[in-house]
């Protein structure tokens, strides 16, 4: 006898529920053009929006210089503040670029720019976090309006690194020398000075519409800027390689920046002799090598897809030739392409290189996102080979980064300190590590402090949203302290990340 009709829709419905959630296969839905399936979209395994505020707030970390009654990263305390005074000029201010008490131009140059073009690209899906990661902007860009405040001259640099690196110190007590170095006219240093007015140009965009006078400010130091870095070339590891060496040399050299500072001028200021500029010199600053790594030192990447937008986006014909070599970069990423040339873990993290790998990660996840939303509105995709490579396609490959990022990965390990159940507790950060000034009010003298370092104790302050260095070739995280290549965070890990969890936050919240 035939199941009465109810009866039988009731387990038809209980089947189906049961195939959505009880079996390790995914239920179908189908396109009605093409007949092909597509997944149903599911609930995110991360809260991208809980990570993201946690992104923003770490800067708030690594500020120097006298905090504000709105500090939220309360057991920092105000430090640097007399920094400049060597120099006889003022430098208070700005970020500390990693886990030590120095403040590098060259890096936190490179923060502002990517913390700029995420809120550019992506502050509109902020929400509330938009006001908190513009003042993650003002806090670099104050302090590079200072570095740049006499012609020709740029102070790149507080802090005598190698006498710092020898002692463990809160930077709020530390004690060794704030030595002042900078670069100019006779002493050049193209690159961070060419990435200064990068960043200077990125935010004046952000600031465009709500402070327009401080926008004005920003641009016309930027066209300044980048006036002295292309009329006196040389690299600043050059003239300063006893100083920023090996911290912060410039491998690549200076052309890259050139091509990007100017890229940032034109996007700030519609100004065509910046095109022109790019035009004419772009060969001459490699703007064709095969150079497939984006982060502080190496722009061309980066240049290649915010020039490319004014082709896509906006028809500039003469610019060609850089959607040709970003689509060159995208096919380097996609497994199994004919141009793939990246490198993935077992757990499927893309893989530069053992020091700090994830700065490369949260840089390229950046750009993959940046350039699906060219794609998108251009209405266009990437070919590879032969291949069509869809903005969807850039977006869950990034995606997958992020998550991997924040825990979806072989250990279960978020590698953002303070989000999720299992992250690092050990990270390689002198103020994280060392007691707060609240719960220690004594001095914690240069040699001292290295027992807290040696310790095995989870450090007594968490420094939230840090996201360190990262896990190597396979998977692996030791967690150790002294492990600085995969146990410290950095400044320009987080800041592209920050428009990379605003666009997951609002397209998977």
């Amino acid at each position: 006898m035939a199941p009465p009709p109810l009866l039988l829709l009731l387990l038809l419905l209980v089947l189906s529920f049961t195939a959505c959630n009880g079996f390790p296969f995914h239920h179908q839905m189908y396109n009605h053009h093409g007949g092909h399936p597509r997944p149903r979209p599911r609930p995110a395994p991360h809260s991208y929006r809980e990570a993201l505020t946690k992104c923003i707030l770490f800067f708030e970390g690594q500020r120097s210089g006298k905090l504000p009654s709105s500090q939220r990263m309360t057991w920092r305390r105000d430090s640097g503040l007399s920094d400049g005074a060597d120099a006889h000029v003022d430098l208070v201010g700005g970020y500390y670029d990693a886990g030590d008490n120095v403040k590098f131009g060259f890096p936190m140059a490179f923060t502002a720019t990517m913390l700029s073009w995420s809120v550019i690209e992506f502050g509109g899906l902020m929400k509330g976090e938009l006001e908190n990661a513009r003042e993650a902007v003002r806090w670099a860009t104050d302090y590079l309006l200072k570095a740049t405040a006499h012609p020709d001259t740029i102070y790149v640099q507080v802090g005598d690194a190698n006498r710092d690196h020898s002692c463990w110190e809160r930077p709020e007590d530390m004690d060794t020398p704030r030595s002042v170095f900078k670069v100019d006219k006779n002493n050049p240093g193209t690159e961070v000075a060419a990435e200064t007015a990068a960043a200077l140009a990125a935010a004046s965009l952000v600031f465009r519409r709500i402070d327009r006078s401080y926008s004005k400010l920003l641009v016309n130091r930027a066209i300044r800027v980048f006036e002295f870095a292309d009329k006196y070339r040389g690299s600043y590891s050059d003239v300063l390689k006893s100083v920023v060496c090996p911290f912060y040399c410039s491998y690549s050299g200076y052309q890259d920046e050139l091509l990007w500072g100017a890229a940032w001028l034109h996007r700030a200021t519609r100004n065509s002799m910046y095109l022109s500029y790019i035009e004419r010199n772009g060969q001459i600053l490699g703007a064709d090598e095969d150079d497939y790594t984006f982060g502080w030192d190496n722009k061309h990447v980066g240049a290649r897809i915010l020039l490319s937008k004014a082709f896509l986006v906006q028809r500039m014909q003469g610019l060609h030739d850089y959607k040709n070599h970003a689509d060159n970069f995208i096919c380097s990423l996609i497994p199994g392409a004919p141009y793939s040339q990246a490198k993935y873990t077992p757990g499927g993290l893309l893989f530069k290189m053992s020091d700090g790998n994830l700065q490369y990660v949260t840089s390229t996840s950046f750009l993959l996102l940046t350039y699906a939303k060219y794609l998108k509105s251009a209405n266009t995709v990437v070919n590879c080979g032969g291949i069509p490579v869809t903005a969807l396609k850039l977006r869950t490959i990034a995606k997958k980064q992020v998550d991997y990022i924040l825990g979806s990965n072989p250990l279960r390990m978020s590698y953002m300190v303070g989000y999720g159940p299992k992250y690092p507790e050990k990270i390689h950060h002198r103020g994280s590590s060392l007691p707060s000034m609240s719960a220690h009010p004594d001095k914690i003298q240069c040699s001292t402090g290295f027992s807290f370092m040696n310790s095995h104790s989870p450090n007594p302050n968490v420094l939230v949203g840090a996201i360190v260095g990262g896990p190597d070739e396979n998977d692996r995280f030791p967690d150790q302290r002294s492990d600085y290549e995969q146990s410290e965070p950095a400044t320009y890990i987080n800041a592209p990340l920050v428009g990379a969890l605003a666009y997951l936050a609002h397209s998977f919240s």
